[in-house]
């Protein structure tokens, strides 16, 4: 039974890679992340909060037209979670290690969408990125928990900063005004 179960398995496999292959090449689903290296010693992985320094070549899946590269320049620094780059390549850096090199297929929803990026890059472009990471800086405790925290403190100090002004003003609205009597009769001591 287990035999039979293999055998329909792979059939159903190949079925489905020659249909993506017989369909255009441009059109991916899903995000694909490939790793073409890794190193030995792969103890420390990223993860969101971290800080990657990376070189990277981007082509478009159509036709392999590179968009960039930072293999001339320094290396670029992500840091995971900030969305400094496209959503795509920020989550096929999740779980990579320093030197390992991966290839991702980014889907256009998780690149530039509809809109693109014109001129270089058309609206619904699947892209490919080559990826090397050349450092991986940990997210210390203390960062972590800024990150973490922070936003969710600033969320709550709105409120009572609104309901703070809120108060002042009721209170600066509803104190009692010297009425004209009480006016006329400072002015009338005054003299």
């Amino acid at each position: 039974m287990k035999a039979k179960t293999g055998i329909i398995l792979v059939l159903v496999v190949v079925f489905v890679y020659v249909t993506a292959e017989d369909s255009d090449q441009n059109v991916v689903d899903d995000l694909l992340v490939e790793t073409l290296v890794k190193p030995e010693a792969c103890s420390l992985t990223s993860e969101i909060g971290d800080t990657l320094q990376i070189h990277y070549t981007g082509k478009l899946l159509a036709d392999g037209k590179v968009i960039d590269s930072s293999l001339s320049r320094d290396p670029l620094v992500v840091e995971l979670g900030k969305r400094t780059v496209i959503p795509g390549l920020e989550q096929s850096l999740v779980g990579v290690c320093e030197g390992q090199k991966i290839k991702t297929t980014i889907p256009p929803h998780l690149a530039y969408g509809k809109r693109g990026y014109p001129p270089t890059i058309p609206a619904d472009a699947a892209l490919e990125f080559e990826v090397e990471v050349i450092s991986l800086i940990q997210a210390t405790p203390w960062q972590k928990m800024v990150n973490n925290v922070f936003p969710l403190v600033c969320l709550g100090l709105v409120p009572t900063l609104l309901g703070l002004v809120g108060l002042y003003l009721y209170n600066k609205a509803s104190a009692q005004r010297p009425g004209k009597k009480k006016t006329k009769d400072k002015k009338n001591k005054k003299k």
